[in-house]
């Protein structure tokens, strides 16, 4: 048993969606979390705070923050700025041209068991101050509108803790149905991070967590 919640532990990040108008899901090579309050998080026209930030970046050069949101109807509630423009423009600025929004609900289709995110493609951008070399953030915002012109909105900042960094080597690519499983496998680490779940009972909250996906009904799961 130990070796499995291992083997979990491994590839928990391994990688997570960010998906085109009619395009592939990308495997990541980066991905970063960080600690801290969201001041402000605004979709399209509805305030939310958040559980969770994080960014990632594919390796098809696709970036995305994700946000994880505090929305107690819906526990599957997470958006994405995500865009293909990204440079740090300063040693400690990070800049992001954000090409489309990807919203992620329980209501959404499913693959496999995992909702499909809605894409609106979107003009904006996000802003970093901070660095992912040294592992520091101080704050996050972005700001986007999609073509119908709803406003999509986040100003995060930072507790002071060095951000979660992993870079993630490069292998084959999984098939669909072991992609789906790695994406739920992330997923229910972010779950247990924005549950402050203590690090010595992460691992069985995985497990529980991938349990209960794994028990819904098949209907559920299209």
């Amino acid at each position: 048993m130990t070796s499995l919640f291992a083997r979990l532990i491994a590839i928990a990040i391994a990688c997570w969606p960010a998906l085109a108008a009619a395009g592939p899901v990308y495997d990541v090579d980066l991905y970063a979390l960080m600690s801290g309050t969201c001041r402000n998080v605004n979709i399209a026209g509805r305030s939310y705070t958040c559980k969770a930030v994080a960014y990632f970046h594919t390796l098809r050069g696709r970036s995305e923050f994700v946000v994880v949101l505090d929305d107690p109807t819906d526990k599957s509630h997470i958006v994405s700025f995500s865009g293909e423009s990204a440079a740090r423009t300063q040693d400690n600025l990070f800049e992001l041209a954000v090409d489309r929004m990807l919203l992620k609900s329980s209501d959404r289709p499913r693959v496999d068991g995992l909702p499909v995110p809605l894409v609106e493609m979107s003009t904006g951008s996000c802003r970093q101050v901070g660095s992912f070399v040294t592992r520091q953030v101080s704050s996050i915002t972005c700001a986007a509108t999609d073509r119908g012109g709803k406003r999509y909105e986040l100003s995060f900042e930072s507790d002071g803790s060095p951000m979660t960094l992993r870079r993630l080597r490069q292998s084959s690519l999984p098939s669909e149905r072991q992609r789906a499983r790695q994406i739920a496998q992330l997923e229910c680490r972010l779950k247990a991070r924005a549950a402050g779940v203590l690090p010595r009972d992460t691992t069985a909250f995985i497990i529980r967590c991938l349990g209960e996906d794994d028990g819904k009904p098949a209907g559920d799961q299209q």
